[in-house]
């Protein structure tokens, strides 16, 4: 090698070491507990509360009335945004906030003084509106939440031909984005909408429906219903690679693989996937990798940092993600020289790289 460029490297790597022990030292790496099996605490947690469920009518609802003998005041009606209807003769009627056999009974008296014979309703319920309802707690995008309703009908209003597929609460939380690392959903509280502001409180454990056979009814919803998904406690724990993978858990989490990897960058990997699937979704490891020292950086929500050198050189783990993690790729120590003295033959691309290297 010409004695030149030898001396060129030489100079180089002793500045490196020398302004590398000068450069701050990156904390120890601390060890982040396996999130595997989770034994649960001894504790029943059953659900409370008056779980039956009573449709309201209200503005957006189609409804299907009939009065026997009298086509005239028969037909469909959209409820309003009033909340009301308009009946021949008898003008405008409050339907919103009633049930349909309590609209029937007042739709009867109101009709009697137009009809010789006693008035005999019925009403079907073909249509059902938008409901909004409010999702709070610990779940991915709490807030309001609009869901749609479907509505099977018969001629009349009776358990036997009338059934109304409204909204559940898990709809309701898969629709807020899914609950939590944190969320303890053992504990689910609904607050039922009434007109009358008295409203009814009721306690769900969802975890039942996860964990044994004995799953709670997953509870219909009214226009206007909160629920609320409480923080576990410190010293409570739940399984979470069996929440991770139920209907409650959101679709994805947004993690980043950066380094040696095809594509690199901020991802949407499942919830319960490993960091050997995070990689693979971000393309697989380049020739250049070095598996066997991945680092894995978790930011916790009380400002800590833990990292932890992971060995992937088998593309197996044990970990799993959560959403705003980091994965950092090396590369293998031959392609650090090679790269470096790629670096030296070319001044410019050194000292650029060495600054670099400097300010981070």
């Amino acid at each position: 090698m010409n004695r030149r460029i030898f001396g060129v490297i030489h100079l180089s790597i002793s500045t490196a070491i020398v302004l590398g022990a000068m450069l701050p030292q990156l904390p120890a790496v601390a060890q982040i507990p396996y999130l595997g099996e989770t034994e649960e605490r001894n504790k029943q947690f059953p659900t409370t509360g008056d779980t039956k469920f009573t449709y309201l009518l209200g503005p957006g609802d189609e409804i299907q009335i009939n009065v026997f003998d009298h086509e005239e005041f028969s037909g469909s009606k959209v409820i309003l945004p009033d909340g009301t209807i308009e009946l021949p003769l008898v003008g405008s009627v409050r339907a919103a906030d009633r049930t349909i056999p309590q609209l029937i009974n007042n739709l009867e008296t109101l009709l009697d003084p137009w009809i010789k014979r006693r008035p005999m309703v019925t009403i079907s319920l073909r249509k059902t509106r938008a409901l909004l309802v409010n999702v709070a707690g610990e779940v991915q995008r709490p807030g309001p939440v609009q869901l749609s309703s479907e509505t099977l009908f018969g001629n009349n209003f009776n358990e036997d031909n009338f059934t109304v597929r409204a909204p559940t609460v898990n709809g309701a939380i898969v629709a807020a984005g899914g609950v939590t690392k944190n969320a303890d959903i053992r504990q689910v509280v609904l607050k039922r909408y009434s007109p009358t502001g008295n409203a009814p409180v009721v306690t769900i454990n969802l975890w039942e429906s996860l964990s044994s056979g004995n799953a709670p009814r997953d509870l219909l919803l009214q226009d206007g219903d909160s629920i609320f998904v409480p923080a576990l406690a410190e010293a409570d724990t739940l399984n979470r690679r069996l929440l991770t993978r139920s209907s409650l858990a959101p679709t994805t989490v947004r993690v980043r693989v950066v380094g040696e990897v095809k594509k690199p960058g901020e991802l949407e990997v499942p919830p319960h996937s490993s960091l050997s699937s995070a990689v693979a979704i971000a393309g697989g490891p380049t020739d250049k990798a070095k598996l066997e020292e991945v680092l894995f950086v978790r930011l916790h929500e009380d400002g800590t940092i833990e990292e932890e050198l992971v060995n992937l050189s088998n593309m197996t783990d044990t970990f799993q993600i959560e959403e705003g993690d980091v994965i950092v790729v090396p590369k293998t120590n031959t392609y650090n020289v090679i790269d470096f003295a790629t670096d030296v033959a070319n001044p410019l691309n050194f000292i650029v790289n060495f600054f670099r290297l400097f300010t981070n």
